[in-house]
Protein backbone atom coordinates (compact mmCIF):
# COMPACT_ATOMS: atom_id res chain seq x y z
CA UNK A 1 0.00 0.00 0.00
CA UNK A 2 1.43 3.47 -1.18
CA UNK A 3 2.53 5.89 2.22
CA UNK A 4 1.24 9.19 1.24
CA UNK A 5 3.46 10.77 3.70
CA UNK A 6 6.77 9.15 2.32
CA UNK A 7 7.78 12.54 0.85
CA UNK A 8 11.56 10.60 -0.60
CA UNK A 9 9.50 9.31 -3.45
CA UNK A 10 8.05 12.83 -4.42
CA UNK A 11 9.74 14.32 -7.56
CA UNK A 12 12.46 16.89 -6.94
CA UNK A 13 9.94 19.47 -8.73
CA UNK A 14 7.90 19.48 -5.71
CA UNK A 15 9.92 19.78 -3.19
CA UNK A 16 11.59 22.65 -4.93
CA UNK A 17 7.97 24.40 -5.14
CA UNK A 18 7.34 24.10 -1.58
CA UNK A 19 10.37 25.57 -0.97
CA UNK A 20 9.99 28.80 -3.21
CA UNK A 21 6.86 29.85 -1.34
CA UNK A 22 6.93 32.34 1.12
CA UNK A 23 5.03 30.88 4.00
CA UNK A 24 6.91 28.18 6.26
CA UNK A 25 5.40 24.66 6.09
CA UNK A 26 5.82 21.72 8.62
CA UNK A 27 4.08 18.15 8.47
CA UNK A 28 4.45 15.53 11.01
CA UNK A 29 3.27 12.12 11.84
CA UNK A 30 0.37 11.07 14.38
CA UNK A 31 3.69 11.30 16.43
CA UNK A 32 4.49 14.62 15.54
CA UNK A 33 7.94 13.24 14.06
CA UNK A 34 8.94 15.96 11.06
CA UNK A 35 8.73 14.41 7.82
CA UNK A 36 8.90 17.88 5.85
CA UNK A 37 9.89 21.21 6.28
CA UNK A 38 10.32 23.79 3.93
CA UNK A 39 13.05 26.38 3.81
CA UNK A 40 11.39 29.23 5.18
CA UNK A 41 10.39 26.85 8.16
CA UNK A 42 14.11 25.88 8.66
CA UNK A 43 15.22 29.19 8.52
CA UNK A 44 12.41 30.37 11.29
CA UNK A 45 14.96 28.17 13.65
CA UNK A 46 17.78 28.93 12.54
CA UNK A 47 18.59 25.15 11.04
CA UNK A 48 18.11 23.07 7.69
CA UNK A 49 15.18 21.17 6.63
CA UNK A 50 17.25 18.15 6.19
CA UNK A 51 18.61 18.10 9.20
CA UNK A 52 14.96 18.82 10.84
CA UNK A 53 13.61 15.55 8.86
CA UNK A 54 13.03 12.66 11.64
CA UNK A 55 13.20 15.17 14.70
CA UNK A 56 10.25 15.54 16.98
CA UNK A 57 8.40 19.11 15.88
CA UNK A 58 8.46 20.13 19.42
CA UNK A 59 12.55 20.45 19.31
CA UNK A 60 11.93 23.31 16.94
CA UNK A 61 8.16 24.78 17.74
CA UNK A 62 8.06 23.71 21.18
CA UNK A 63 4.05 24.96 21.23
CA UNK A 64 3.51 23.75 17.95
CA UNK A 65 -0.43 24.29 16.74
CA UNK A 66 0.59 20.54 14.90
CA UNK A 67 0.69 19.08 18.43
CA UNK A 68 -2.96 20.22 19.31
CA UNK A 69 -4.50 19.21 16.28
CA UNK A 70 -3.03 15.85 16.59
CA UNK A 71 -4.24 15.26 20.26
CA UNK A 72 -8.40 16.75 18.79
CA UNK A 73 -8.27 15.82 15.34
CA UNK A 74 -9.51 19.13 14.27
CA UNK A 75 -7.93 22.22 12.13
CA UNK A 76 -6.52 25.61 13.33
CA UNK A 77 -7.61 28.64 11.02
CA UNK A 78 -5.14 31.52 11.66
CA UNK A 79 -6.35 31.08 15.20
CA UNK A 80 -2.98 31.67 16.93
CA UNK A 81 0.11 34.15 17.05
CA UNK A 82 3.41 32.26 17.99
CA UNK A 83 7.05 33.07 18.73
CA UNK A 84 10.14 31.87 17.73
CA UNK A 85 12.73 33.82 19.14
CA UNK A 86 12.22 37.20 17.95
CA UNK A 87 10.00 36.10 15.16
CA UNK A 88 6.20 36.59 15.50
CA UNK A 89 4.00 34.30 12.54
CA UNK A 90 0.30 32.85 12.53
CA UNK A 91 -0.47 29.43 11.71
CA UNK A 92 -3.06 27.54 10.46
CA UNK A 93 -2.95 23.80 11.05
CA UNK A 94 -4.80 20.69 9.63
CA UNK A 95 -5.41 16.97 10.39
CA UNK A 96 -4.51 14.55 7.73
CA UNK A 97 -6.41 11.49 7.32
CA UNK A 98 -6.30 7.94 5.68
CA UNK A 99 -9.99 7.39 5.44
CA UNK A 100 -10.66 7.90 9.17
CA UNK A 101 -7.22 7.11 10.51
CA UNK A 102 -5.33 10.40 11.59
CA UNK A 103 -2.14 9.49 9.52
CA UNK A 104 -0.34 13.13 10.25
CA UNK A 105 -0.68 16.84 10.29
CA UNK A 106 0.73 20.08 8.50
CA UNK A 107 1.09 23.54 9.22
CA UNK A 108 1.03 26.83 6.82
CA UNK A 109 2.79 30.10 8.52
CA UNK A 110 4.03 33.19 8.20
CA UNK A 111 5.62 36.08 9.57
CA UNK A 112 2.88 39.01 10.87
CA UNK A 113 6.22 41.38 11.76
CA UNK A 114 6.08 42.82 8.49
CA UNK A 115 2.42 43.09 8.41
CA UNK A 116 2.28 44.44 11.68
CA UNK A 117 4.92 47.12 10.90
CA UNK A 118 3.28 48.07 7.57
CA UNK A 119 -0.32 48.34 9.47
CA UNK A 120 1.61 50.79 12.06
CA UNK A 121 2.97 53.09 8.77
CA UNK A 122 -0.36 52.87 7.76
CA UNK A 123 -1.95 53.87 10.84
CA UNK A 124 0.67 56.95 11.33
CA UNK A 125 0.15 58.28 8.09
CA UNK A 126 -3.54 58.31 8.49
CA UNK A 127 -2.88 60.47 11.62
CA UNK A 128 -0.65 62.56 9.66
CA UNK A 129 -3.27 62.99 7.19
CA UNK A 130 -5.80 63.85 9.40
CA UNK A 131 -3.43 66.70 11.40
CA UNK A 132 -2.56 68.13 8.16
CA UNK A 133 -5.56 67.75 5.82
CA UNK A 134 -7.83 71.01 5.02
CA UNK A 135 -10.76 71.22 6.80
CA UNK A 136 -14.19 70.35 3.80
CA UNK A 137 -17.04 72.59 6.29
CA UNK A 138 -16.65 76.38 6.65
CA UNK A 139 -18.39 75.39 10.08
CA UNK A 140 -15.68 73.74 11.26
CA UNK A 141 -12.69 76.24 11.02
CA UNK A 142 -11.79 78.55 13.45
CA UNK A 143 -13.37 81.75 12.64
CA UNK A 144 -13.34 85.64 14.24
CA UNK A 145 -12.61 88.83 13.73
CA UNK A 146 -11.78 89.79 9.94
CA UNK A 147 -11.80 85.57 9.21
CA UNK A 148 -15.40 85.98 9.85
CA UNK A 149 -16.19 88.47 7.21
CA UNK A 150 -13.87 86.31 5.11
CA UNK A 151 -15.89 82.95 5.17
CA UNK A 152 -18.92 84.77 4.74
CA UNK A 153 -17.91 86.16 1.22
CA UNK A 154 -16.75 82.89 0.74
CA UNK A 155 -19.63 81.50 0.62
CA UNK A 156 -21.74 84.01 -1.54
CA UNK A 157 -18.99 83.35 -4.24
CA UNK A 158 -20.94 80.70 -4.96
CA UNK A 159 -24.52 80.87 -2.94
CA UNK A 160 -25.64 84.49 -3.61
CA UNK A 161 -28.88 84.60 -5.93
CA UNK A 162 -26.57 86.44 -8.69
CA UNK A 163 -24.36 83.28 -8.24
CA UNK A 164 -21.46 81.30 -8.60
CA UNK A 165 -19.00 84.16 -9.62
CA UNK A 166 -15.22 83.60 -9.68
CA UNK A 167 -13.23 84.56 -7.31
CA UNK A 168 -9.42 85.75 -5.92
CA UNK A 169 -7.82 84.82 -2.95
CA UNK A 170 -4.48 86.49 -2.08
CA UNK A 171 -2.40 85.98 1.24
CA UNK A 172 1.50 85.11 2.27
CA UNK A 173 2.12 81.11 1.77
CA UNK A 174 0.64 79.33 4.17
CA UNK A 175 -2.43 81.55 5.32
CA UNK A 176 -4.71 78.75 4.67
CA UNK A 177 -5.79 79.60 0.37
CA UNK A 178 -6.23 76.20 -0.46
CA UNK A 179 -8.23 75.67 2.43
CA UNK A 180 -10.52 77.98 1.41
CA UNK A 181 -10.89 77.17 -2.19
CA UNK A 182 -11.81 73.54 -0.94
CA UNK A 183 -14.09 75.09 1.93
CA UNK A 184 -15.67 76.80 -0.86
CA UNK A 185 -15.75 73.75 -3.58
CA UNK A 186 -17.53 71.93 -0.58
CA UNK A 187 -19.89 74.54 0.24
CA UNK A 188 -20.76 74.41 -3.36
CA UNK A 189 -21.71 70.68 -3.55
CA UNK A 190 -23.65 71.25 0.02
CA UNK A 191 -26.22 73.69 -0.92
CA UNK A 192 -26.36 72.07 -4.83
CA UNK A 193 -24.71 74.42 -7.02
CA UNK A 194 -22.55 72.11 -8.45
CA UNK A 195 -23.14 68.23 -8.34
CA UNK A 196 -21.72 65.86 -5.23
CA UNK A 197 -19.16 64.27 -7.77
CA UNK A 198 -18.22 67.77 -9.58
CA UNK A 199 -14.28 68.01 -10.15
CA UNK A 200 -12.00 70.08 -8.21
CA UNK A 201 -8.93 70.69 -10.47
CA UNK A 202 -6.20 72.44 -8.59
CA UNK A 203 -3.00 73.53 -10.41
CA UNK A 204 0.34 75.96 -9.07
CA UNK A 205 0.80 77.78 -12.35
CA UNK A 206 4.40 78.71 -10.74
CA UNK A 207 5.73 74.89 -11.04
CA UNK A 208 5.66 74.79 -14.45
CA UNK A 209 9.35 76.17 -16.06
CA UNK A 210 8.15 78.64 -18.42
CA UNK A 211 4.05 79.78 -18.94
CA UNK A 212 4.04 77.69 -22.07
CA UNK A 213 3.89 74.90 -20.40
CA UNK A 214 1.22 76.09 -17.54
CA UNK A 215 -1.06 77.27 -20.55
CA UNK A 216 -0.48 73.41 -22.39
CA UNK A 217 -1.79 71.94 -19.20
CA UNK A 218 -4.44 74.37 -18.62
CA UNK A 219 -5.93 74.54 -21.94
CA UNK A 220 -4.68 71.24 -23.29
CA UNK A 221 -3.02 70.48 -26.75
CA UNK A 222 -3.39 68.62 -29.91
CA UNK A 223 -1.50 66.50 -31.74
CA UNK A 224 1.41 68.60 -33.72
CA UNK A 225 0.81 71.78 -31.84
CA UNK A 226 4.96 71.30 -30.59
CA UNK A 227 7.35 68.69 -31.57
CA UNK A 228 6.54 65.60 -29.72
CA UNK A 229 2.46 66.13 -28.73
CA UNK A 230 -0.04 64.44 -28.35
CA UNK A 231 -3.87 65.52 -28.20
CA UNK A 232 -4.46 66.38 -24.23
CA UNK A 233 -7.20 66.97 -22.04
CA UNK A 234 -6.44 70.31 -20.47
CA UNK A 235 -7.69 71.11 -16.76
CA UNK A 236 -10.26 73.57 -18.14
CA UNK A 237 -12.34 70.12 -19.41
CA UNK A 238 -11.53 68.03 -16.60
CA UNK A 239 -13.15 70.94 -14.41
CA UNK A 240 -16.24 71.19 -16.63
CA UNK A 241 -18.92 70.98 -14.08
CA UNK A 242 -16.69 71.90 -11.31
CA UNK A 243 -13.97 73.94 -9.88
CA UNK A 244 -10.62 75.47 -10.98
CA UNK A 245 -8.41 76.16 -8.77
CA UNK A 246 -5.25 78.02 -10.23
CA UNK A 247 -2.98 78.72 -7.54
CA UNK A 248 -0.16 81.39 -8.28
CA UNK A 249 -2.26 83.02 -10.88
CA UNK A 250 0.31 85.24 -11.53
CA UNK A 251 2.78 82.92 -13.38
CA UNK A 252 0.05 82.25 -16.48
CA UNK A 253 1.82 85.91 -17.46
CA UNK A 254 0.99 85.99 -21.58
CA UNK A 255 -0.87 83.78 -21.55
CA UNK A 256 -3.69 85.96 -19.09
CA UNK A 257 -6.19 86.29 -22.71
CA UNK A 258 -6.97 82.91 -23.17
CA UNK A 259 -7.95 82.67 -19.73
CA UNK A 260 -10.20 85.79 -20.17
CA UNK A 261 -11.27 84.69 -23.56
CA UNK A 262 -12.74 81.31 -21.27
CA UNK A 263 -14.29 83.47 -19.01
CA UNK A 264 -16.07 85.69 -21.40
CA UNK A 265 -17.43 83.26 -23.63
CA UNK A 266 -17.53 79.52 -21.57
CA UNK A 267 -15.48 78.28 -24.29
CA UNK A 268 -11.56 77.19 -24.54
CA UNK A 269 -9.40 76.23 -27.62
CA UNK A 270 -6.67 73.39 -26.96
CA UNK A 271 -2.96 74.76 -28.13
CA UNK A 272 -2.67 74.36 -31.31
CA UNK A 273 -6.40 73.44 -31.83
CA UNK A 274 -9.24 74.80 -33.71
CA UNK A 275 -12.08 73.68 -32.35
CA UNK A 276 -14.16 75.61 -29.83
CA UNK A 277 -15.00 73.00 -26.61
CA UNK A 278 -17.91 74.68 -24.14
CA UNK A 279 -16.71 74.67 -20.48
CA UNK A 280 -18.84 75.23 -17.24
CA UNK A 281 -15.99 75.74 -14.41
CA UNK A 282 -16.06 78.31 -11.65
CA UNK A 283 -12.16 80.07 -11.38
CA UNK A 284 -10.58 80.55 -7.91
CA UNK A 285 -7.16 82.43 -8.69
CA UNK A 286 -4.99 82.66 -5.95
CA UNK A 287 -1.71 84.12 -5.58
CA UNK A 288 0.91 85.63 -2.99
CA UNK A 289 0.83 88.28 -4.86
CA UNK A 290 -1.11 91.38 -5.97
CA UNK A 291 -3.75 90.14 -8.64
CA UNK A 292 -4.93 93.63 -9.49
CA UNK A 293 -1.34 94.84 -10.25
CA UNK A 294 -0.21 91.35 -12.22
CA UNK A 295 -3.11 90.64 -14.36
CA UNK A 296 -5.12 92.83 -17.25
CA UNK A 297 -7.20 94.95 -15.99
CA UNK A 298 -10.34 93.06 -17.79
CA UNK A 299 -9.10 90.00 -16.62
CA UNK A 300 -8.63 91.30 -13.08
CA UNK A 301 -12.31 92.36 -13.16
CA UNK A 302 -13.76 89.03 -14.20
CA UNK A 303 -12.37 87.14 -11.39
CA UNK A 304 -12.06 90.23 -8.76
CA UNK A 305 -15.83 90.47 -8.91
CA UNK A 306 -14.72 88.28 -4.76
CA UNK A 307 -11.42 88.68 -3.58
CA UNK A 308 -10.74 87.95 -0.51
CA UNK A 309 -7.20 88.50 1.79
CA UNK A 310 -6.02 86.43 3.93
CA UNK A 311 -4.56 87.77 6.62
CA UNK A 312 -0.93 86.67 7.86
CA UNK A 313 -0.36 85.06 11.03
CA UNK A 314 1.23 88.00 12.84
CA UNK A 315 -2.10 90.09 11.29
CA UNK A 316 -4.22 88.11 13.86
CA UNK A 317 -5.49 89.31 17.10
CA UNK A 318 -4.36 87.37 19.93
CA UNK A 319 -7.88 85.65 21.20
CA UNK A 320 -7.70 84.44 17.47
CA UNK A 321 -4.50 82.90 17.69
CA UNK A 322 -5.50 81.47 20.65
CA UNK A 323 -8.40 79.60 19.59
CA UNK A 324 -6.32 78.39 16.51
CA UNK A 325 -3.57 77.04 19.38
CA UNK A 326 -6.60 75.50 20.86
CA UNK A 327 -8.07 73.70 17.80
CA UNK A 328 -5.06 72.18 16.62
CA UNK A 329 -4.41 71.00 19.85
CA UNK A 330 -8.13 69.79 20.07
CA UNK A 331 -7.44 68.18 16.27
CA UNK A 332 -4.26 66.14 17.53
CA UNK A 333 -6.34 64.34 20.44
CA UNK A 334 -8.78 63.51 17.73
CA UNK A 335 -6.35 62.14 15.58
CA UNK A 336 -4.93 59.58 18.67
CA UNK A 337 -8.57 58.79 19.11
CA UNK A 338 -9.07 58.00 15.58
CA UNK A 339 -5.53 56.20 15.06
CA UNK A 340 -5.45 54.48 18.34
CA UNK A 341 -8.54 54.42 20.13
CA UNK A 342 -6.74 57.11 22.82
CA UNK A 343 -7.89 59.42 24.57
CA UNK A 344 -5.27 61.41 24.69
CA UNK A 345 -5.61 65.02 26.61
CA UNK A 346 -2.74 67.21 25.68
CA UNK A 347 -1.42 70.40 28.52
CA UNK A 348 0.98 72.95 28.08
CA UNK A 349 2.50 74.51 30.68
CA UNK A 350 1.95 78.41 30.86
CA UNK A 351 5.63 78.88 29.79
CA UNK A 352 5.45 77.00 26.73
CA UNK A 353 2.28 77.92 25.47
CA UNK A 354 3.21 81.59 26.16
CA UNK A 355 6.57 80.82 24.36
CA UNK A 356 4.42 79.50 21.21
CA UNK A 357 1.65 82.07 20.76
CA UNK A 358 4.80 84.89 20.90
CA UNK A 359 6.92 83.35 18.32
CA UNK A 360 7.31 84.67 14.52
CA UNK A 361 5.69 82.07 11.93
CA UNK A 362 6.88 83.01 8.27
CA UNK A 363 4.72 80.37 6.88
CA UNK A 364 2.38 81.59 9.04
CA UNK A 365 -0.64 79.01 9.62
CA UNK A 366 0.86 75.82 8.40
CA UNK A 367 4.01 76.69 10.70
CA UNK A 368 2.29 77.37 13.54
CA UNK A 369 0.47 73.73 13.16
CA UNK A 370 3.20 71.92 12.58
CA UNK A 371 5.09 73.26 15.55
CA UNK A 372 2.25 72.68 17.86
CA UNK A 373 2.19 69.10 16.38
CA UNK A 374 5.81 68.69 16.98
CA UNK A 375 6.09 70.00 20.72
CA UNK A 376 3.12 67.17 21.26
CA UNK A 377 5.55 64.89 19.25
CA UNK A 378 8.19 65.25 21.55
CA UNK A 379 6.34 65.38 24.62
CA UNK A 380 4.36 62.61 24.18
CA UNK A 381 5.38 58.93 25.16
CA UNK A 382 6.05 55.84 22.72
CA UNK A 383 3.27 53.53 21.51
CA UNK A 384 4.89 50.86 22.92
CA UNK A 385 5.09 52.16 26.40
CA UNK A 386 1.46 52.82 26.53
CA UNK A 387 0.03 49.31 25.14
CA UNK A 388 -3.52 48.99 26.63
CA UNK A 389 -3.88 52.44 27.97
CA UNK A 390 -7.08 53.73 27.04
CA UNK A 391 -6.37 57.50 28.90
CA UNK A 392 -3.12 59.18 28.70
CA UNK A 393 -2.85 63.05 30.14
CA UNK A 394 0.63 64.60 28.48
CA UNK A 395 2.10 68.12 29.46
CA UNK A 396 4.02 69.59 27.12
CA UNK A 397 6.98 72.02 28.34
CA UNK A 398 9.32 74.57 27.02
CA UNK A 399 11.75 71.95 26.19
CA UNK A 400 9.73 70.52 24.16
CA UNK A 401 9.26 73.54 21.58
CA UNK A 402 11.47 73.06 18.34
CA UNK A 403 13.10 76.31 18.37
CA UNK A 404 14.65 75.35 15.09
CA UNK A 405 11.26 76.03 13.61
CA UNK A 406 9.69 78.97 15.53
CA UNK A 407 11.95 82.13 16.80
CA UNK A 408 10.85 83.82 19.90
CA UNK A 409 10.17 87.18 19.41
CA UNK A 410 10.66 90.04 21.27
CA UNK A 411 7.32 90.71 23.20
CA UNK A 412 7.83 88.32 25.63
CA UNK A 413 7.23 89.57 28.93
CA UNK A 414 10.59 90.70 31.40
CA UNK A 415 12.88 91.05 28.48
CA UNK A 416 14.50 93.13 29.64
CA UNK A 417 15.65 90.63 32.69
CA UNK A 418 16.55 87.70 30.31
CA UNK A 419 18.77 89.91 28.57
CA UNK A 420 20.30 91.55 31.80
CA UNK A 421 21.47 87.79 32.56
CA UNK A 422 22.91 87.22 29.65
CA UNK A 423 26.10 89.64 30.78
CA UNK A 424 29.81 89.40 31.85
CA UNK A 425 31.51 86.12 31.59
CA UNK A 426 27.81 84.44 30.77
CA UNK A 427 27.70 87.05 27.87
CA UNK A 428 31.27 85.86 27.01
CA UNK A 429 30.74 81.73 26.98
CA UNK A 430 27.73 82.19 24.47
CA UNK A 431 29.35 84.44 22.00
CA UNK A 432 31.67 81.88 22.20
CA UNK A 433 29.59 78.72 21.67
CA UNK A 434 27.93 80.87 18.94
CA UNK A 435 31.52 81.51 17.16
CA UNK A 436 31.57 77.58 17.71
CA UNK A 437 27.91 77.41 15.84
CA UNK A 438 26.25 75.98 18.63
CA UNK A 439 22.54 76.69 19.14
CA UNK A 440 20.06 78.21 21.16
CA UNK A 441 19.32 74.23 23.24
CA UNK A 442 23.04 73.17 23.38
CA UNK A 443 23.98 76.80 25.01
CA UNK A 444 21.55 76.45 27.35
CA UNK A 445 21.97 72.97 28.62
CA UNK A 446 26.07 73.50 28.56
CA UNK A 447 25.65 76.68 30.85
CA UNK A 448 23.12 74.60 33.32
CA UNK A 449 25.54 72.02 33.30
CA UNK A 450 28.33 75.00 34.13
CA UNK A 451 25.74 76.28 36.85
CA UNK A 452 24.06 79.00 34.88
CA UNK A 453 20.38 78.35 35.03
CA UNK A 454 19.31 80.43 31.60
CA UNK A 455 16.87 78.09 29.98
CA UNK A 456 17.10 77.99 25.78
CA UNK A 457 15.07 80.74 24.88
CA UNK A 458 16.64 83.22 27.11
CA UNK A 459 19.49 82.52 24.84
CA UNK A 460 17.39 82.46 21.90
CA UNK A 461 16.24 86.34 22.56
CA UNK A 462 20.08 87.19 23.34
CA UNK A 463 20.90 85.89 19.82
CA UNK A 464 18.13 87.75 18.23
CA UNK A 465 18.37 90.93 19.46
CA UNK A 466 22.32 90.77 19.18
CA UNK A 467 21.32 90.53 15.55
CA UNK A 468 19.57 92.80 15.39
CA UNK A 469 21.90 95.11 16.55
CA UNK A 470 24.76 93.84 13.89
CA UNK A 471 21.61 94.63 11.16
Amino acid sequence: MLNILDFSKLPPVYTEILNKVNDGINIVDEKGILLFSNKVSAEYCNSRPEDMIGQPIENYYPNAVLLYVLRKHVPVFNGRIHYVGAKKYMCSSFPIFDGSKLIGAFSIFRDIQEIEELNRRVKYLEMQVNLTKPEVDIDSVVKSGALEAIFKKAKKTVGSLGGPRHSIITGESGTGKTMLANLIYNYAKKIGVIAKNAPFIEVNCAQFTNPDIAAMEIFGSEEGAYTGSKTKKGLFEQAHGGILFLDEAHALENHQTLLLKAIESGKIRRIGGTKEISINVIIIAASTRNLKEVLLPELYQRLGQYEMYLPSLRERSREEKEMLFSYFVKKYEKAVKKAHNINYHVNFTPQAKLALLNAEYPRNIRQFRDVINCSIDSSSPLLEDVHGQTDIINTVTINDIPFDIADIKSDIPNKKSQEEKITGTVKEMVDKMLDENKGPRKISKELMALGYNIEYYKVAYYIKNMKKKKA
